[in-house]
């Protein structure tokens, strides 16, 4: 095989081109380049003291030369010119951060010899510098190392397909020797390849993504190939970026074990759920493993979702995204050249680029391919209490009795698994919750309502006839079978149980009659589906597992555990579509996609669901909260990212559990937490059993006032953030948004995750420590408004100290939009039927925009059907009805405040009449008693 090398003009065919000479067919392989003229000489001991000894003082000269121009490349900033590799060296010459990993397997203690077998160089190091799970590789690819040899292209109707062939096996049994490729140029912003057996079908991902039958008219990207060793090239043809570069590391491609590298064009990397850390990966050696796992979140571990998905920020501003599809287990492995490494244990090579070019478009061509997120139910948006331990049912109503006697709004009362008897599905305890159907009729009485929670594992231990979710499924076969074909049986909350096969379509209409036949005994209005990884407290089931190669495969990701069945079902169980090894990340999706689908038929309204285990196109059925978190400062601080990252992800409803689930929360941490948690997009206050109170009505009364008044401010910008998820559902959007999507030239936002916007002008500075008055937030260069006061401040792009009392959260308006609030009330359902006040943050030069959109709040497929109103607000202060409808009618403009008028006015007029109105020396101008009915255009303005 040849070497890897700088390219030659002849070795690089570009997207178009023909590989062959004319006078060839696609069918004739493709000519073997002169062995001589490419091979490096191999070194059995990457050794630089032999080589120097050897070869003398010239040697000593050239090196030199290499090492100090290796070290200018590896310091100077990144350009958008192509990466190319360094060039051919022996192995000490190849630069630490260009060390392909060739013994990746976690645990092993490297020797020479094993690295040496594998045929690859060797140099031990200390790893004392390293901040990820690995460090520097001792063992790594040779220049050289064989790979596959693309011998035939061909051109279709939608794009190109190719034939590749490996001539020398690897390291890993069952290599797949004849490979077929498709690049498919779906959409002038997206690519997609698929590298497949063609001899052979293997298992794909059972998702929905758009089937395309022409080719993109006009694409942003070309596409080049390497003929030998294969390699993969894809640039922006505006820049000429390198976006992909598969030439750098060799491709693998065995039955159990896949691999692809590529270059980054920056280090600016996101994405890649689901992981507790910054929402800025880190490239110095960071792997990230991806296979569902029921754990509390935590640093370097597989979470509870897989998310194969980045976006990744260019060098001058520019963004792409790169979507894996694929779900068996894999890791990621991140290293400073800047490069990636996927590693995967099953599946095909599927994946597509998206091409921007700015972070927002990236994401809106990503769910292009998975899907938007659903539109979800009013009342999904207000405030939810929850905790594992209230033990009955009379508890219950004193905390919501307790809450509407104070005042604070409170939209959803939940359920842990306490209301169950003995943790059995599709049960309540009649003794201890006998009053459940009583209080849930009381919740709705109060325009309130209620969600329970549902685990997949189903009770085997009931007397026969007893329990008809677990008779009912054996006779209807719908449950996980192990390797022999009979029922696998794990354990959880009600000891010894079964598991459904969600990929089963008979187990989704088991799944709705038994949520239909509970509904009717209590009138639930949503569901929360947890342990749905699946989580078992076995490793594997009642009786084990086989010692077979689905159980102990070739390469075991860092999952942790260390196995595969790790506290969830054998990987060789049998589902209806496939082994559990191929779709248990699956898992979580598929619940969410029956229970969805259920709650459709039972309520015939917008369903709520929440899911612990997620996978992408997840928010078409359901939200996420992070996990069993902790009531700890870190654990508020860490879910700022988290959130981020889930909305990049397409899964916009998200939170996590406001004062933290496990532990015990001071009162500070809860005001604080409450602050931040009145925006996260879904907003619950969860505890854990045997720990102290935690709703707001267990606190002082200063910290009690504190908490309501956040939740307070959360009710008024309702109408804002119902609009965002709007705009999230028809076009992708994110709801929370990273402040670098809005500032793409402003490096310094890049690796922000302490503040966010909602949508692109609402920018939240939570305080994140203890003990803290105020708080140190970064404002990009412009004009922003203080929200409560409208003060102006004027940034350059700077840190400011901000006063931070315990009753305020920092909320700033960007210049130039328009933001609708409403009066807020005790639920959702009061507050949206009272008045609006607009407040406009002006730009220097006058002018501001903003929308609305509103709708009945609960019908399913509003847009869709035409059944909303959409208001656009524009020209400093005009309101345009771009779609009506009768639910506007209901609503009237009762004011509007102008943040940054710089005179006072003589007169404001409203529709040429003149108006009420007051200014601040602060610059605020207020106009009041409108009375402006929602569904018809107006017009203020002063002189």
């Amino acid at each position: 095989m040849v070497s890897y090398k700088r390219l030659t003009p002849e070795e690089v065919h570009f997207a178009g081109a023909a590989l062959l000479d004319p006078d060839e067919t696609t069918d004739t392989d493709l000519k073997e380049v002169n062995p001589e003229l490419l091979l490096l000489p191999q070194s059995r001991r990457c050794s630089i003291t032999v080589a120097l000894l050897t070869l003398g003082g010239l040697i000593v000269v050239l090196f030199g030369i290499w090492l100090l121009g290796t070290i200018f490349w590896l310091h100077k900033p990144p350009s958008t010119e192509p990466h190319r590799p360094p060039p051919p060296a022996p192995c000490s010459q190849i630069p630490e951060a260009w060390r392909f990993d060739c013994y990746p397997e976690r645990g092993a203690v490297v020797t020479e010899e094993m690295c040496h077998a594998r045929n690859c160089c060797f140099i031990q190091r200390s790893q004392a510098k390293t901040s990820g799970r690995n460090g520097v590789p001792w063992c790594f690819y040779t220049p050289d190392y064989p790979s596959y040899e693309l011998v035939s292209i061909t051109d279709t109707e939608i794009g190109k397909v190719g034939k590749l062939l490996r001539n020398k096996k690897t390291y890993y049994p069952k290599d797949i020797d004849a490979l077929q490729m498709e690049v498919l140029y779906e959409e002038d912003n997206r690519l997609r390849v698929k590298i497949t057996d063609p001899a052979e079908k293997r298992y794909e991902v059972p998702i929905d993504v758009p089937v395309v039958q022409k080719k993109a008219p006009n694409p942003s990207y070309t596409v080049d190939f390497i003929k030998e060793p294969f390699g993969l090239i894809v640039k922006r043809t505006q820049t000429g970026t390198v976006l992909l570069n598969t030439s750098i590391a060799p491709l693998f491609y065995a039955d159990q074990f896949l691999q692809m590298s590529t270059l980054l064009p920056s280090r600016f990397i996101y994405g890649l759920g689901e992981h507790r850390s910054n929402f800025l990966h880190d490239v110095q050696w960071n792997t990230l493993t991806m296979w569902a796992r029921d754990v509390p979140p935590m640093e370097l571990t597989n979470l509870y979702g897989v998310h194969p998905f980045y976006l990744s920020m260019e060098s001058d501003g520019m963004a792409h995204g790169f979507f894996m599809l694929n779900s068996n287990a894999m890791d990621v492995a991140l290293q400073p050249a800047p490069a990636l490494t996927w590693r995967m244990i099953g599946g095909i090579l599927d994946f597509y680029i998206f091409l921007g070019p700015d972070p927002s478009s990236v994401i809106a061509q990503y769910l292009d391919v998975v899907g938007k997120p659903a539109m979800p139910i009013f009342w999904a948006l207000g405030y939810h209490l929850c905790r594992w331990g209230y033990k009955t049912s009379n508890k219950i109503w004193n905390v919501v009795k307790e809450m509407r006697n104070y005042g604070i709004p409170q939209d959803v009362q939940w359920n842990d698994i306490d209301y169950m008897d003995h943790a059995l599905d599709f049960t309540y305890d009649t003794v201890n919750f006998s009053s459940l159907p009583d209080l849930v009729k009381d919740l709705h009485r109060h325009d309130q309502h209620y969600v329970m929670i549902l685990d997949p594992g189903i009770s085997n231990s009931q007397l026969p006839g007893s329990y008809w979710p677990f008779d009912e499924g054996m006779k209807r076969g719908i449950f996980i079978n192990d390797s022999n074909g009979d029922v696998l049986i794990g354990k959880v909350w009600p000891g010894l149980t079964a598991f459904p096969d969600f990929s089963n379509p008979d187990t989704h209409e088991w799944w709705y009659q038994n949520l239909k036949r509970f509904h009717e005994k209590v009138p639930f209005d949503g569901v929360w589906i947890d342990m749905n990884e699946p989580s078992n407290f076995f490793d594997g089931s009642l009786n084990g597992c086989p010692d077979n190669e689905l159980e102990n495969p070739p390469y075991t990701p860092g999952i942790l555990g260390g196995t595969l069945k790790a506290k969830t079902v054998c990987a060789s169980a049998r589902q209806k579509i496939s082994t559990h090894y191929n779709i248990h990340s699956l898992y979580g999706l598929m619940e969410a996609k029956a229970t969805e689908s259920a709650l459709r038929k039972i309520t015939n309204k917008r369903p709520f669901v929440i899911s612990r285990s997620t996978f992408p196109s997840q928010g078409k059925y359901s939200g996420h909260w992070l996990g069993d978190n902790r009531s700890q400062w870190k654990d508020l601080a860490t879910s700022i990212p988290g959130m981020l990252t889930f909305n990049i992800l397409g899964i916009p409803l998200i939170g996590a559990d406001i004062c933290g689930f496990g532990g015990s929360t001071t009162e500070e941490l809860c005001v604080r937490w409450t602050q931040l948690g009145a925006f996260y997009p879904f907003s619950r206050n969860h505890n854990s059993i045997d720990e102290q109170d935690q709703e707001p009505t267990a606190f002082s009364p200063a910290a009690r006032t504190a908490m309501k008044e956040a939740i307070l401010l959360r009710y008024s910008l309702f109408p804002h953030l119902y609009t965002l998820f709007h705009h999230a559902h028809i076009s992708g959007h994110t709801v929370v948004t990273p402040l670098l999507f809005q500032f793409l030239t402003d490096e310094k936002t890049y690796g922000i995750d302490k503040q966010f916007l909602w949508g692109k002008s609402l920018l939240v500075t939570p305080v994140l420590e203890a003990g803290r008055d105020y708080v140190v937030g970064y404002f990009p260069k412009g004009l922003w408004y203080d929200f409560h006061t409208g003060d102006s401040l004027i940034s350059s792009g700077e840190e400011i100290n901000l006063q931070a009392p315990k009753d305020k959260i920092n909320l700033h308006l960007r210049e130039g939009s328009v933001i609708p609030t409403q009066r807020p009330n005790a639920t959702l359902w009061v507050s949206s039927g009272q008045p609006l006040h607009l407040i406009v943050s002006l730009s220097e030069d006058g002018l501001a925009k903003g929308d609305l959109f509103w709708d009945d709040g609960e019908t399913l497929d509003t847009y869709e059907k035409d059944q909303y109103a959409y208001i656009y607000f524009t020209n400093t202060m005009t309101s345009e009805v771009l779609h009506n409808h009768e639910e506007a009618t209901y609503i009237t403009v009762e004011t509007v405040s102008f943040y940054g008028v710089k005179t006072e006015p003589e007169n404001v007029t409203v529709n040429s009449q003149e108006a009420a109105f007051t200014y601040r020396n602060n610059q605020v101008l207020t106009v009041t008693d409108l009375g402006l009915n929602l569904s018809h255009n107006f017009t203020i303005s002063w002189m």
